[in-house]
């Protein structure tokens, strides 16, 4: 029987992605709906923008949400009696700075 395949997202995120989206929708529209010269009333100037920070936080969120957080994920179980390989320590070659370049000439002639 072949394991049915896993979906990065499920509907909690997918909920949450939406609404993000409706406060971004939302936050763009209280900006443009703002009556002062050039957007520079209290809509445009401060709710909006609040509403956009707000909505960019909501989708953060529903991409780093985990979607059942009942769920554990699975780890490869070690085979006992097997040691783990001890990897040897890597020594690096010690660094030998490069001679500096020579300045190119001039592709102009001065007069």
């Amino acid at each position: 029987m072949t394991p049915s395949p896993r979906f990065a997202f499920g509907p909690r995120n997918f909920r949450l992605m939406w609404l993000g989206l409706a406060v971004l929708a939302v936050g763009f529209v209280t900006m443009m709906l703002d009556g002062a010269d050039y957007g520079e009333g209290f809509l445009g100037l401060t709710l909006g923008p609040i509403l956009l920070f707000v909505g960019f936080i909501i989708e953060f969120f529903a991409i780093m949400v985990r979607s059942n957080p009942g769920e554990v994920v699975p780890v490869a179980p070690a085979h006992p009696g097997v040691a783990a390989p001890v990897a040897a320590p890597v020594v690096a070659a010690p660094v030998v700075p490069a001679p500096a370049p020579t300045p190119a000439k001039p592709a102009y002639k001065r007069l």
